[in-house]
């Protein structure tokens, strides 16, 4: 324990009242917790701390320039794009993410959405409630395409330890595994260029992060090369694929379905193109697969981790 004061701004977007936050409170002289901070108000209430914890509310160069008694951030996540690096650098605030929290959620939530693709799960279900089943004149409903996973072969766009995990369980299903070679990468022996894998893939899923090498990655062009009836799953970053022409690949039924986590704006406030209710074979869950409570707890005590190395003058995941 030590005297410092810390301030987790958006506490909410962590805990749902079912995270053991002692870890984090063991850190810190003084925790305070904010259900949610809007950006007028984030000057204020780092006012005197020494330890901002932060999940997405921003802290940009004013604010640090404000808050002369601010040395570390913590981002309660991996992505810190709401943190102004350079000008935490400039400061000498050290920030620190955290990291690989997520993968066993994230990695079967792939994996639930690949399946539900396959197996028309969400079709069957709406099917079934609106009394089709019921209706039938035979013990079984097979209005809608099912095809097993064993045989068919997964492209991955993103290999470090999530993708690593996704391949892994697709492999448990019999998938063959094809890797990709993301843009502006060096090139690499084992990894197929996109207009080499997107014709070979009957699905592909996404574990990349958002660049501006990255961003629209899969197009219209790049969609048009996937085989007919071929799967898309997003659970990386919303921009990496084109919304309108993944639209416009589902309803022309060039592609068999996809399933997407991330939307490029969160949350969709003004709608989205993957919203629109014409939509045929489309599943979006909203950015929730990393949600799990073993995951968010990973978070707390990661941030108590870096918190504690940093007051030793040992700081780890250190990015800024």
């Amino acid at each position: 324990m030590n005297s410092s004061r810390a301030v987790f701004l958006d506490h909410a977007s962590l805990d749902l009242g079912d995270l053991d936050l002692a870890p984090l409170r063991q850190a810190f002289g003084q925790l305070e917790l904010h259900a949610q901070t809007a950006n007028d108000e984030v000057a204020e209430r780092l006012r005197g701390a020494q330890v901002a914890i932060s999940n997405k509310v921003r802290i940009d160069a004013a604010t640090m320039a404000a808050s002369s008694d601010l040395k570390l951030i913590l981002v309660a996540a991996t992505g810190a794009n709401n943190i102004d690096l350079e000008a935490a650098r400039a400061h000498g605030i050290t920030v620190c993410n955290c990291q690989a929290y997520g993968t066993p959620s994230v990695a079967q939530h792939t994996l639930a959405l690949l399946l539900a693709l396959a197996t028309s799960l969400t079709d069957y279900q709406a099917a079934v409630r609106a009394g089709r089943w019921q209706q039938a004149s035979q013990f079984c409903l097979l209005d809608f395409p099912i095809f097993e996973l064993e045989g068919k072969t997964l492209g991955l766009l993103g290999h470090g330890e999530l993708g690593g995990a996704v391949a892994r369980l697709a492999e448990a299903f019999g998938m063959r595994v094809l890797l990709g070679q993301l843009p502006g990468r060096p090139p690499r022996a084992d990894r197929l260029p996109l207009h080499e894998l997107l014709p070979q893939v009957d699905a592909l899923t996404l574990h990349c992060p958002l660049n501006e090498q990255t961003r629209d990655m899969i197009g219209a062009a790049e969609l048009a090369l996937m085989k007919p009836g071929a799967l898309l799953v997003n659970t990386a970053r919303g921009g990496l694929v084109n919304e309108e022409a993944l639209a416009a690949a589902l309803r022309s039924g060039h592609l068999g379905g996809a399933a997407t986590d991330v939307l490029t704006q969160e949350p969709p406030r003004n709608g989205n193109p993957l919203l629109a209710a014409d939509i045929p074979r489309l599943i979006v869950t909203p950015h929730s697969a990393w949600g799990s409570r073993e995951a968010r707890q990973r978070i707390v005590l990661q941030l108590a981790e870096n918190a504690t190395a940093w007051f030793k003058e040992s700081p780890v995941r250190v990015i800024g």
